[in-house]
């Protein structure tokens, strides 16, 4: 998953409504969210595969399982395939996470732009 591709926003023209680009800020957010989502669960897949594959491995090696040749290489595999899958993955959740700290900051500059008003009170005078 490409994040810095998918972050390019179009140039703000200026003369658009602030409150259709936080919408569209919302809505990538929870894209964002969706993604971190992902991130945690392929972080523990990762971490199950390189704690069972160690377990095994440790096994044979104490001798409590008998040796197995396809087994072992399976058990290494396990810890090699977690290990990269959880490096790779860390990468991943720091870019997201940058993107979504970054799209917070955006939506929260638009909505400090906003008149905003309490329900019930007239329109501001500007000073």
């Amino acid at each position: 998953m490409n994040i810095a591709a998918d972050n390019k926003a179009p140039p703000e023209t200026g003369d658009g409504d602030p409150r259709d680009e936080i919408a569209r800020l919302e809505q990538r957010l929870e894209e964002l969210a969706d993604a971190l989502a992902r991130c945690r669960k392929i972080r523990l897949i990762s971490q199950i595969a390189i704690a069972a594959g160690g377990v095994w491995m440790l096994a044979v090696t104490i001798g409590v399982l008998g040796f197995d040749p396809l087994a072992m290489i399976a058990a290494i595999s396990a810890v090699i395939g977690g290990t990269v899958m959880y490096g790779s993955n860390r990468t991943t959740w720091r870019e997201v996470d940058a993107a979504m700290n970054d799209g917070e900051a955006k939506r929260a500059a638009l909505i400090g732009r906003l008149e905003l008003r309490v329900v019930g009170e007239g329109p501001r005078d500007r000073i």
